[in-house]
């Protein structure tokens, strides 16, 4: 017996409600997030622009390598979309970008990456392995998981005033309940990950 995901209406389609919930699942995905919080921690780790190209080169491993490895399965045909609607498809994918994030957080270690990035990259293999545990038996949003941790990691490299970024993590939770990508617990789930990963970072700044 096979699974197929239920096919969203094209974006001519859909309501007013549906068209903002889409734009912003694809504009705060996951892999944007981690790219803009590498850079933004990167920048702010030496408050030079050095700190902003270790930003980069961490982010080259922890976002654009994977974007890569799902526009690949998109493009084969082995994933649904960008997002990966069918949680078994989840896997495989998952597993490439945590070699690639590992990946990040050995040559930060090697080449003395300042201390803000590297606890942030450990911080995103710990909150990806966990992620990829749930989702051998269960499918939580990492939508939700990636932007209540950014919100919380700005917070602590920043300060209080970015909390002013929050709505940002609940507009993201609001557009994948509206479209019915998940369901208020795995939202939950995703936002307690985020909160984990975000723990995490703290520890090890």
């Amino acid at each position: 017996m096979t699974f197929t995901a239920p096919v969203p209406p094209a974006f001519a389609d859909c309501t007013p409600r549906q068209k903002t919930a889409r734009v912003l699942t694809d504009v705060l995905a996951p892999a944007n997030l981690v790219v803009a919080l590498l850079l933004a921690v990167g920048r702010h780790s030496t408050g030079s622009w050095s700190g902003l190209g270790w930003g980069l080169l961490a982010a080259l491993f922890c976002g654009v390598v994977p974007i890569g490895i799902i526009r690949l399965g998109v493009k084969r045909g082995t994933l649904t979309d960008q997002h990966i609607r069918v949680r078994r498809q989840r896997v495989l994918p998952m597993v490439l970008s945590l070699v690639s994030v590992a990946a990040a957080m050995a040559l930060g270690h090697a080449l003395g990456a300042p201390r803000e990035v590297f606890a942030l990259v450990v911080a995103m293999l710990v909150g990806l392995v966990s992620s990829l545990l749930v989702t051998l038996g269960w499918q939580m949003s990492l939508h939700m998981s990636v932007a209540g941790g950014t919100v919380m990691i700005l917070i602590l490299a920043f300060g209080a005033p970015l909390i002013a970024a929050a709505p940002a993590a609940v507009a993201v939770g609001w557009s994948r309940l509206v479209l019915k990508a998940h369901t208020p617990a795995q939202v939950l789930a995703g936002t307690v990950l985020g909160a984990a990963t975000a723990l995490t970072f703290a520890l090890l700044r």
